[in-house]
Formats: structure tokens, sequence, C-alpha cells
């Protein structure tokens, strides 16, 4: 039963990520688009911003879950005290993740230097862990090494979405204040358009990383 929970619960991981983003994807058009009413507009990007929170809340679950997988079906022998130690640092961080979404934490508030903080630990854990497990320097099989390089490339993504999306503030509360004008549309719609070739790029990893997990090449 255990198995099967975590096996269920590691691929809806995969379903709520890849399906959350296409949501978002998809609702940022009604946002940039200056044919709709503010309200329509603040609503498409509530809309944006709730969804968004899927792939985010996915991205922290699928290291324990995936971990955890690992440990059960034999693929990978970590110690109980490693798998549990993963487990605390992701809840934590979740419950971070949730925090700033539902207080609408501001950039440099401390919880989400927290937050920017662990996604970089783990992304260089992940890359470094990674990298030696293929050069023969660790013990994880190969399929588990590729996909702890995807997470840690798909992590990079995410920070370099946030970058990206950084100079939508200032024209979105103009627009929600004052009304719209076109120099704020052209900054939101250029916002959105640099961001979403990062957001393809990570459905691929996604898939990819969903490939490996059922080809599991060793």
């Amino acid at each position: 039963m255990l198995l099967a929970l975590i096996t269920l619960l590691h691929v809806l991981v995969f379903v709520y990520w890849l399906g959350g983003d296409l949501g978002a994807f998809y609702t940022s058009r009604y946002a940039a688009d200056p044919a709709r009413t503010v309200k329509e507009r603040g609503l498409a990007l509530k809309v944006l911003a709730d969804i968004d929170m899927a792939p985010r809340t996915c991205l922290i679950l699928a290291l324990p879950t995936g971990l955890t997988l690992a440990k059960l079906k034999g693929w990978w022998d970590v110690a109980p005290e490693g798998v549990a130690a993963v487990w605390a640092l992701c809840l934590f961080w979740l419950v971070m993740a949730w925090a700033i979404h539902i207080h609408h934490s501001p950039p440099k508030a401390g919880v989400r230097r927290i937050d920017i903080a662990i996604r970089w630990g783990v992304l260089v854990a992940l890359a470094g862990f990674g990298a030696a497990s293929l050069l023969g320097l660790a013990t994880a099989p190969l399929f588990l090494a590729l996909k702890m390089l995807i997470l840690a490339v798909a992590i990079g993504c995410g920070l370099f979405i946030r970058k990206l999306l950084a100079p939508l503030g200032p024209p979105v509360v103009a627009m929600m204040t004052t009304g719209p004008t076109p120099e704020g549309d052209a900054i939101i719609a250029d916002v959105l358009s640099r961001s979403r070739p990062v957001v393809v790029s990570l459905w691929i990893l996604l898939i990819l990383a969903g490939l490996l997990g059922l080809w599991t090449p060793t």
C-alpha cells in the first residue's frame, strides 16, 4: 500500500506540474490582452498566480516522492534517515512557498530570501550529486542521476522565470490603480513573451523526466 501511494503521489506531481504550467501559460494571454477590461485582466492575473502554485508545489514534492520511490523499489539504497531529512526540508520549503503566496510577501521579505537560498542549495546539491553519479563517484543509477540533473535545471528555469517576471510588478500595479496605458501594456506583453520559451523548455524537461522514470535505464 505504501509503495502504491508513493507511486501515485509521484505521478500526480508530474500531472499537476505539467497541467498547472499549461493552465498558467494559457491564462497569461488574457492578462496581457489590452482588449480585455481591467477587471478581467486583474482576474486573469489572480487565477494565474493561484494556478501557478500547483507547479510550485510539485517542484518541491518531486524530490522527496522520487527519493522515497527509489528507496521502496530498491533502485537506490538510501539510508532512511536521509529520506526523512529530505522530507523534512521539502515540507518546510513547501510551507514557506505557500506562506509567500497567501501573504503576498514582498520580494525582499526574509521568507523569500530563505526560499531562494533553499532553491539554490537544492539546485547545487542535485547537480553535484547527479554529475558525480554519472562520473562513477556516487552511487545513484543512471536514470536517477539524469533525473537529478533535470530537476536541477528545472529549478534553475524557475529562478530564471522569476527574474524575467520581475519587471511585471510596476505596470500591473499601475494598470489596476490608474488604468492601462500603451506603455504598460507593451511591458506586460514583452515580459510574458520573453518568459514563454523558458516555460516551454521546462515542459520538455518534465516530459523527458517522465520518460526516464518509465524507461529506468541503468
